[in-house]
């Protein structure tokens, strides 16, 4: 019986989904053109090709961005409750932290922070 709740926020989000898709469908308007179908960045118009491919390492660095700061997400809470997790803790979160280490460090030495 406690599952049923579960099942009906489920139906209630995917009702919630399906309701906006379909009512984007029938409100909103569709005027294709030249105009609009034309690709633009930042309101300019763009100069030369517009299927450029960009280098991997502006994604590699973005990844490694949110790898940390996700890092920093866990360490804020463990912080919070040191006196509570004590010395078994405190060894979790340095096995943690030298984990990312480990991670960072291979990616410095495929030269992931280089840019070229």
């Amino acid at each position: 019986m406690a599952y049923i709740f579960v099942f009906l926020i489920f139906l209630l989000a995917a009702g919630f989904i399906l309701g906006g898709v379909i009512v984007n469908r029938i409100v909103a308007p569709r005027n294709p053109g030249k105009i609009k179908d034309k690709p633009y960045e930042c309101g300019e118009d763009t100069i030369g090709d517009t299927w450029i491919q960009f280098n991997v390492g502006y994604y590699v660095i973005g990844l490694m961005f949110l790898i940390f700061d996700v890092e920093t997400v866990f360490l804020y809470p463990w912080a919070v409750a040191f006196r509570d997790v004590g010395f078994v803790g405190l060894i979790e979160i340095t096995i943690f932290v030298f984990i990312l280490l480990l991670g960072l460090l291979y990616a410095w030495k495929k030269g992931v922070f280089e840019w070229v």
